[in-house]
C-alpha cells in the first residue's frame, strides 16, 4: 500500500497538469498512466538507495512509455512526457535551495543546489538517452528499408 498511494497521487497530479496543458480526451488518461508508471519505477528503484538512480530509472521508463504511446496514438511524444514528468521535478529541493540562499547559509545552499541540479540532470539525461536511442533506431530502420528497396 505504501507504493500504490504515491502512484495514485502522481496519477491525479498528472490529470491536473494535463488539464492545465490543454491535453484532451483519452490522452489525459494515458499521460497520467505514464506519471503513475514513472512514480512506480521511482519507488521500485529505491532498492539502490540512491535517489539519482531512482530519478534516472523513472525518467527512462517514462520516456520509453511516451515514445511507444506517441507512435501508437500518432501524437507528439511531449503529450505524454511533459505532464507525466512534473511529479518527478524536485520542487522541495528548489525551494530549500532558495531558502538557504536567502538566509545566507552558503554551505547548505551549495549542497542543496548541487544535489537539486544533479537530480535535474538525471531527469534530462534519462530523456536524452531514450530519445537518442529511438532516433538512432529509426535512422537504422529507414536505412535498412532503403537498402531493401534498392535490391
Amino acid at each position: 500500500m505504501s507504493i500504490i498511494l504515491p502512484c495514485l497521487y502522481s496519477f491525479l497530479a498528472c490529470i491536473g497538469f494535463c488539464i492545465i496543458f490543454n491535453i484532451r480526451g483519452k490522452m489525459i488518461f494515458y499521460a497520467s498512466i505514464g506519471g503513475a508508471l514513472a512514480w512506480l519505477t521511482f519507488e521500485l528503484a529505491a532498492v539502490y538507495q540512491n535517489d539519482l538512480i531512482q530519478y534516472f530509472a523513472a525518467t527512462v521508463v517514462l520516456s520509453l512509455y511516451s515514445e511507444i504511446m506517441a507512435r501508437v496514438h500518432k501524437v507528439p511524444v511531449t503529450i505524454f512526457l511533459i505532464a507525466a514528468l512534473i511529479p518527478l521535478v524536485p520542487g522541495s529541493g528548489i525551494y530549500y535551495t532558495m531558502e538557504h540562499f536567502i538566509q545566507g547559509n552558503t554551505q547548505e545552499f551549495l549542497s542543496t543546489f548541487i544535489h537539486t541540479f544533479a537530480i535535474a540532470g538525471s531527469l534530462a539525461f534519462g530523456i536524452l538517452l531514450v530519445s537518442s536511442l529511438v532516433y538512432l533506431w529509426k535512422k537504422i530502420e529507414n536505412n535498412h528499408k532503403l537498402k531493401l528497396n534498392k535490391k
